[in-house]
C-alpha cells in the first residue's frame, strides 16, 4: 500500500463506515486485483500486510491458506469471495465450532503449517467494549459493526491466546509460527509471562500504529529454533526489559586503522578454517554460517590440531541437519565517533538466525570481536 492510499484511510475514516469499507474494497482491487463483498453486520477492518520475517530462510513454495471460522455468515462470505477470485486451488474456508479446537490441523489433513495469523475477540463481554470506549481520550473516529461473535469471548483475548499456547504444547513445531494480534497492552505482558513459564524464548512482540489513534500489539512465538530479526521481535517501545526476548543482534566497531577490506579478509579466513557450513559473499560484505556444536573454542581448535586439521580448510559443504548455531555476519561502514577526524569506521553486525542457545551465540560474538580487533592491518605493496 502506497503512502497516499493511508492518507486517504485517515479522511475517509472521519467520514462514515460505509465510506470506510468501500474504500477497502477498492484498495483490494486496486493493489491486489481482488473482487471481495464486506458484510454490513461485521468488522470491516484496515488493509494491513503483515509479514514475519524469518532470517534462516527464504520462501520456496507457494503459499497455501487454511481460514477457520466459528460464524456461519463470515464463513459463508469468505467462501463466496474465494469463488469470486478463482482461488479455490490456494485458499480453503473451514467452519468450525467454538467446542474445537484452535489448530484444527487433522481435520484440514495437514502434517504442519509454516504459520497461524490470528485476530481474536478483544472482550470479555460487552459492557467492558463500552468502558473502553468511554475511556478513550478521543472519540472513535467510526461506529462499530463487529458482532459478539467477533468482539467477545469469555476471558477476552487474554484466554484466548492463553488456549492457543496450550494448544501449541501440543503440537510444537507442527506449525513453525503461531501469531496473535492483541487489542491491549497489558494483554501482551500476561502472555509473555506464560510463554516463559512454558520455558518458551523463542517469540517475538511488536506493535502496529494506525493514524493518530489506534495502537494494536503482536506476539508471535515458536518452538522451532530460527530467530526472528531483532527489529520484529521487540519491536515495542518502552516495553519491560526482562520480557523481551533475548538480543538476536550484536555488533561492534573495529578501531579505524583496521580497514573493511582488511576486516573482511580476516574475517572471512577466519571462519573459513573452522569444521561448519560458511559462505562469504565478498561482493556484500556479508556471510552466513551454521555448526552442529561449538567449532570455534579452544578445546574445539585444539581437537582439530590434535586430528591434523589445524591450519588448512576443513569448513563442511552442506547445513548441517542439526544446526546448533546459525549465523549471518556482515561487515559495513559507519561514520567514526572516536576522533575529531570523523573517519569512516567497520561495524560488524552478527545476526543469530538459528538455534535455541544464547549462550552460545555469545561465544561465538566474543570470539569473532577478539579475533578482529587483535588482527593487524596489511601492509600496503611497495
Amino acid at each position: 500500500m502506497v503512502p497516499d492510499d493511508l492518507d486517504l484511510i485517515r479522511s475517509v475514516r472521519t467520514t462514515g463506515l460505509s465510506e470506510f469499507r468501500q474504500l477497502t474494497i477498492s484498495l483490494l482491487k486496486q493493489d491486489f486485483g481482488l473482487d471481495v463483498k464486506l458484510p454490513e453486520d461485521r468488522l470491516c477492518p484496515p488493509v494491513r500486510i503483515v509479514c514475519m520475517k524469518s532470517q534462516a530462510i527464504k520462501p520456496t513454495k507457494n503459499i497455501c491458506r487454511f481460514q477457520t471460522d466459528i460464524d456461519e455468515n463470515n464463513a459463508r462470505t469468505a467462501q463466496e469471495n474465494v469463488k469470486t477470485n478463482q482461488l479455490e486451488s490456494r485458499i480453503r474456508v473451514i467452519k468450525t465450532d467454538p467446542k474445537d479446537v484452535l489448530f484444527p490441523l487433522d481435520k484440514i489433513e495437514q502434517k504442519s503449517l509454516d504459520f497461524s495469523m490470528c485476530n481474536p475477540p478483544f472482550y470479555t463481554s460487552r459492557e467492558e467494549m463500552a468502558q473502553s470506549s468511554e475511556s478513550k481520550s478521543q472519540q472513535p473516529s467510526s461506529v462499530c459493526t463487529g458482532a459478539d461473535v467477533e468482539m467477545v469471548t469469555k476471558g477476552g483475548e487474554v484466554a484466548f491466546v492463553t488456549k492457543m499456547i496450550d494448544e501449541s504444547l501440543n503440537l510444537r513445531d507442527r506449525i513453525q509460527w503461531y501469531t496473535s494480534m492483541l487489542g491491549k497492552l497489558s494483554s501482551v505482558t500476561a502472555l509473555v509471562e506464560a510463554l516463559i513459564k512454558h520455558g518458551n524464548h523463542n517469540y517475538a512482540v511488536t506493535e502496529f500504529v494506525q493514524g493518530s489513534k489506534t495502537k494494536r500489539w503482536a506476539l508471535a512465538w515458536s518452538w522451532g529454533d530460527r530467530r526472528p530479526s531483532m527489529s520484529v521481535a521487540r519491536g515495542i517501545p518502552g516495553f519491560p526489559k526482562h520480557l523481551l526476548p533475548f538480543p538476536a543482534e550484536y555488533n561492534f566497531t573495529l578501531p579505524s586503522e583496521i580497514s573493511i577490506d582488511d576486516a573482511t579478509t580476516s574475517m572471512d579466513k577466519e571462519l573459513e578454517s573452522l569444521r561448519w557450513f560458511w559462505e562469504w559473499d565478498q561482493s556484500r560484505s556479508a556471510g552466513v554460517g551454521f555448526a552442529a556444536e561449538n567449532v570455534w573454542s579452544r578445546q574445539a581448535r585444539r581437537k582439530m590440531k590434535l586430528a591434523g586439521q589445524h591450519g588448512s580448510s576443513t569448513k563442511i559443504d552442506t547445513v548441517p541437519d542439526g544446526v546448533a548455531l546459525g549465523i549471518r555476519v556482515e561487515a559495513k561502514l559507519v561514520r567514526g565517533q572516536s576522533d575529531s577526524s570523523n573517519k569512516n569506521e567497520t561495524q560488524i553486525v552478527i545476526h543469530w538466525i538459528q538455534g535455541m542457545d544464547s549462550v552460545l551465540f555469545e561465544s561465538f560474538c566474543g570470539m569473532l570481536k577478539r579475533k578482529l580487533e587483535s588482527s593487524k592491518p596489511q601492509e600496503s605493496e611497495k
